[in-house]
């Protein structure tokens, strides 16, 4: 079974420190669902038209998984928290088996 990955960029933040209370609530909501974070704030090198802004992977075992964890009722709690001033480009996809 191909494993699932949530994959996050983010063009925009206006203000890192905002982004607390999401991750307060996004982390454990994440955990409980069978994610792993992979990669978070470390070092970047853009090439072509990517962005070196704050880059997240987080691993699932299904793309399934993957799926319900988003749409689990604890990550919809954390997205309520997003703050004003941010943006970001989100993504599931389904690794190869």
């Amino acid at each position: 079974m191909a494993k699932g990955y949530w994959v996050s960029v983010y063009p925009a933040i206006s203000d890192p420190e905002r982004l607390t209370a999401y991750n307060k609530l996004a982390g454990p909501a994440v955990r409980a669902a069978g994610g792993r974070l992979l990669s978070a704030d470390g070092r970047v090198v853009a090439h072509e038209a990517g962005i070196t802004q704050r880059a997240v992977l987080i691993e699932f075992d299904s793309f399934e998984q993957a799926v319900a964890a988003y749409e689990s009722e604890a990550y919809q709690k954390a997205l309520v928290a997003l703050p004003d001033g941010f943006e970001r480009d989100f993504r599931i996809i389904e690794g190869i088996d």
